[in-house]
């Protein structure tokens, strides 16, 4: 999308108003300035002339002071107090000699003061310079304009790639976690039922007054993004423990204990690519940290309490809800209410106390979701 040029709208001829009551003072000036190329309209009273600004196109108003009704004062006045007009150069004209006359015009806004009887070389600088102020005004407004319209454009580009850049993004992360869960033929829809079992209880806990400030729609839409990443470590994890039907030996729980360290490098090595990539820094706090426990017994890193980043205490509950409501080779899935059992037990031991409130307050979700990413039937 091209912005086109505005056109130039710099006037062949300019637009000047007379405000006068003597009609001999309009005549005068009306031959001058016409004399000198100008488009010229009088108004016989402040009135007029405010009705004709407000309604019209001026490049230039000529003010006579002394009028009746409303004078030159309270007209320039009532021109320059209005947004729409205030830009219109205003020229003070009067028979006053006085100084204070002079001043007073100046401080409610007039361009310049000419004397009456008029000096034509010295009125027709005046206006010169009066109307090329205007132009170079009108000049402005059409550049900004011209530099707004090609700021919304480059706006609405930059929008649209950093939204392919983001899908593109997305696909690839979820690729590469849907790479992982291949290799483990139990997890079904496992992944995602992650994001929205993250996005529900992210919702939740933003409600929490601590939290408001740090849970906003960037965080529940990168939490929902990066969750799929918490066991992207178990393509390090060789078949015979990964896929092993029955129980672990002490010494494969060893190996299956790392799969959190090598997610987070992983993703490291990627970030150090990338670096300033939010998705990244989540998916390395998720993938790091989803097996720690609130109490510090958990794994790789043996962290307690807050020193377990929040996403990842928030994927920890999600992540044991669904191991429990899931199949397995080597166990049935147990009900919800059984499931909300035991993750009630484990408030404040194995889960954060608040992240278990947030789930008993949005556990019908979690089964809505539950039932709607069912796993395919066993063949």
């Amino acid at each position: 999308m091209l912005v086109e040029p505005l056109p130039e709208t710099i006037p062949t001829t300019f637009s000047v108003l007379v405000v006068d009551d003597n009609e001999m003072n309009r005549d005068m000036l009306t031959r001058r300035l016409e004399r000198q190329g100008y488009r010229v309209e009088i108004a016989t009273n402040g009135l007029i002339a405010i009705d004709m600004v407000e309604k019209g196109s001026y490049d230039l108003v000529l003010l006579d002071i002394m009028m009746p009704e409303m004078n030159g004062y309270q007209v320039l006045e009532r021109l320059k107090g209005n947004p729409n007009t205030r830009h219109i150069p205003i020229i003070m004209i009067s028979a006053l000699e006085e100084m204070e006359s002079v001043v007073r015009c100046i401080e409610l806004g007039a361009e310049d003061y000419v004397l009456k009887p008029f000096n034509p070389i010295l009125l027709k600088a005046r206006v010169g310079a009066c109307l090329e102020k205007k132009r170079l005004h009108d000049q402005e407004v059409r550049y900004r304009t011209q530099i707004e319209q090609a700021n919304t454009v480059l706006e609405h580009r930059v929008r649209d790639q950093v939204k392919e850049i983001s899908d593109a993004q997305l696909g690839a992360i979820f690729a590469m976690s849907k790479l992982a869960e291949s290799r483990d033929p139990e997890t079904g829809e496992h992944l995602e039922r992650m994001r929205e079992y993250c996005r529900i209880l992210s919702v939740e806990l933003g409600k929490l007054s601590r939290y408001e400030k740090i849970i906003d729609a960037r965080f529940v839409d990168t939490i929902y993004a990066a969750s799929p990443l918490h066991d992207v470590g178990k393509v390090g994890i060789p078949d015979g423990v990964l896929l092993k039907p029955g129980k672990l030996t002490d010494r494969e729980w060893v190996i299956m204990r790392t799969h959190p360290l090598i997610g987070a490098q992983t993703l490291l090595q990627v970030n150090r690519e990338f670096p300033g990539n939010l998705l990244l820094q989540i998916g390395m706090q998720i993938a790091g940290g989803h097996h720690e426990k609130w109490d510090g017994s958990g794994y790789p890193f043996g962290m307690k309490g807050e020193e377990i980043p929040l996403v990842a205490r928030i994927l920890a509950l999600g992540d044991v809800y669904d191991a429990l409501t899931s199949k397995r080779c080597y166990k049935d899935a147990f009900t919800h209410d059984a499931s909300r059992t035991m993750i009630v037990d484990q408030r404040g031991r194995h889960f954060d106390p608040e992240i278990v409130e947030a789930f008993l307050a949005t556990e019908s979700e979690f089964k809505k979701v539950r039932e709607f990413y069912q796993d395919p039937p066993e063949d």
